[in-house]
């Protein structure tokens, strides 16, 4: 009991990283797509990405996309952190074209597990 009691004071004392308010931290969020969204040119002419403006930043805002109902300030924080230094390391060079071209894999859907599911994407008879 005295354990459990510990713990839960630990996690409500848990201080955000960086941002203070979840409005701080949308706008941290917004600074970094900013600044992907300004070094994108710079990438695929560097490392010679063998896609078109638009489609970078298409893949660039689906990839935002996919953290959107993430509501923990802590979580964003070392998001947005994470996302820095990625940026940092392509920006600067540090990485193989291979590296960059696994930003743009090909989004790939779940294959279905039910009956109805795979006979409509035509695997089962």
């Amino acid at each position: 009991s005295t354990g459990g009691t510990l713990i839960r004071q630990a996690v409500k004392e848990a201080k955000p990283v960086f941002s203070a308010t979840s409005e701080d931290a949308r706008r941290r969020v917004l600074n970094l797509y900013r600044a992907w969204f300004r070094q994108l040119p710079y990438i695929i002419r560097e490392y010679d990405v063998p896609l078109t403006l638009p489609m970078c930043r298409r893949k660039l805002r689906e990839n935002f996309e996919k953290y959107r109902q993430v509501n923990d300030i802590r979580v964003i924080d070392l998001l947005v952190a994470k996302g820095q230094m990625e940026l940092v390391e392509t920006a600067h060079m540090w990485k193989q074209k291979t590296h960059v071209m696994d930003y743009f894999k090909q989004t790939v859907s779940p294959k279905p597990t039910d009956f109805l599911g795979k006979f409509f994407d035509g695997k089962e008879p």
